[in-house]
C-alpha cells in the first residue's frame, strides 16, 4: 500500500500531512558526518552504493520521514556524459573540460556512472518500510547545463546565459543531450525502485521570461512526458527554484504531477493560482528551521493552513542548512504531527 506521501503526490489529500526535507541526509546529522569521515570524499560516498543507501535511510531511522530521497548529486549526469567530476574541499564541484562553446560532442560517454546510483536505489528500497516512499531525482537540463558550461557553480550563471544568447543552437544541442541522459537516468532509478522523481532546477530564477520558456519549461515538459510515457503512474515533482511569477506557467505547461515551491513564494498566492487539485510541496524557509522557536511554529501553522484544501507534502523551500540543530527538526515534526 502506498504511504501518505505517494498518495498526496498522486492527488489524494490525506488527513496527516506527509513530510520529507530536501537534503535531509547530510551534514547536520552526526551519523552522516561519521560515515563521511570513514569513507572520505563526497563523490566516493555517492558511488559507494552500500554507504549511500545507509546515508539515505539515516534520517528515516532518526525522524520517521514519509519519504527517503536518494543520496546522490545532480552532476552525475554530466559525469555520465563524459566530463570529469570532482569536488574541491570548501569550494564545491568542478567539471572539466568547461563547455564554454557548448561542444559536448567531444566528450566520451561514461554511462557506467549511473550503475552504482541504481544499486543505491535498490538497496535503499529494500531497507525501507512499504509506506515510506522512495524518491529519485535529477537536475533539470538548464541547471545542469550551467555547471557543464562554466565547469563549476556560479553566482549568476553568466557563462551559460551568455552561450544561450550567443549560440542558441549549440546550447540547445547541449540541453538535448542532458535531457536524453536524464530520461535514461530517471527511468533507471524508477526501475530500481524509485516511486516518484523530482526535477531540481535550482537556477531557474536567473532567466528572463522568454529564456525561461525555452530552457526551463520546454525541457521539463519533454522530460515529464517521457517519464509518463515510459513509466505510467510514477509522479514527477517539478522544482523550479526562484521561478517567481513564472511558477503558474511552469505548472500549467510542463505537465509535472506536483509542484515544489521555494521559500520566496507566498502560499496564499500559489494556492489561488494553481489548479485546485494540483499537489504542492514546500515551502518552509530553511533559515526558519535553523532559527527554531515560536517563529518556526507559526510558520509551520501558516503553511499547513494555506494548503489545507489541496494535496500537500510538507517540505523546505530548499535544502536544510548544515548547521540546523536536530532539536529544531524534532520540534518541526512534533508541530506537524500534533
Amino acid at each position: 500500500m502506498p504511504g501518505p506521501l505517494l498518495d498526496n503526490l498522486l492527488g489524494t489529500r490525506t488527513e496527516r500531512r506527509p513530510v520529507w526535507l530536501m537534503r535531509q541526509a547530510g551534514r547536520y546529522l552526526p551519523e552522516y558526518r561519521a560515515l563521511r569521515a570513514e569513507k572520505g570524499g563526497f563523490l566516493e560516498l555517492v558511488y559507494d552504493s552500500e554507504a549511500a543507501a545507509e546515508v539515505t535511510v539515516q534520517p528515516i531511522r532518526r525522524f520517521g520521514f514519509d519519504g527517503a530521497i536518494l543520496f546522490s548529486d545532480i552532476l552525475i549526469v554530466p559525469h555520465a556524459l563524459g566530463q570529469d567530476l570532482w569536488f574541491e574541499a570548501g569550494e564545491g564541484p568542478r567539471l572539466a573540460p568547461p563547455l564554454v562553446d557548448g561542444a559536448w560532442q567531444q566528450l566520451e560517454a561514461a554511462r557506467h556512472h549511473f550503475d552504482p546510483v541504481y544499486e543505491t536505489v535498490r538497496r535503499t528500497r529494500a531497507m525501507l518500510a512499504p509506506e515510506v516512499t522512495m524518491l529519485g531525482f535529477a537536475g533539470s537540463p538548464w541547471t545542469v547545463a550551467t555547471y557543464m558550461v562554466a565547469g563549476a557553480g556560479s553566482k549568476d550563471q553568466g557563462a551559460a546565459r551568455s552561450l544561450a544568447w550567443r549560440d542558441p543552437g549549440a546550447f540547445q544541442s547541449l540541453v538535448d543531450a542532458i535531457e536524453a541522459a536524464t530520461v535514461e537516468y530517471l527511468i533507471g532509478q524508477i526501475d530500481a525502485g524509485a516511486e516518484a522523481v523530482q526535477l531540481f532546477d535550482s537556477w531557474a530564477g536567473s532567466l528572463s521570461p522568454a529564456q525561461f520558456e525555452r530552457w526551463v519549461i520546454a525541457p521539463n515538459a519533454r522530460l515529464a512526458a517521457a517519464i509518463h510515457q515510459a513509466r505510467p503512474g510514477i509522479p514527477v515533482i517539478g522544482f523550479p527554484k526562484g521561478a517567481g511569477a513564472k511558477l503558474p506557467a511552469y505548472a500549467r505547461e510542463t505537465g509535472v504531477d506536483a509542484l515544489g515551491i521555494d521559500e520566496t513564494q507566498d502560499c496564499a498566492w500559489i494556492d489561488a493560482q494553481l489548479p485546485a487539485d494540483m499537489p504542492v510541496q514546500g515551502n518552509l524557509d530553511p533559515m526558519l528551521l535553523l532559527a527554531g522557536g515560536p517563529t518556526l511554529d507559526a510558520a509551520v501553522d501558516a503553511i499547513l493552513a494555506a494548503f489545507a484544501n489541496r494535496p500537500h507534502v510538507f517540505n523546505l523551500g530548499h535544502g536544510i542548512d548544515k548547521e540546523t540543530p536536530i532539536p529544531h527538526v524534532e520540534r518541526l515534526l512534533a508541530r506537524l504531527r500534533g
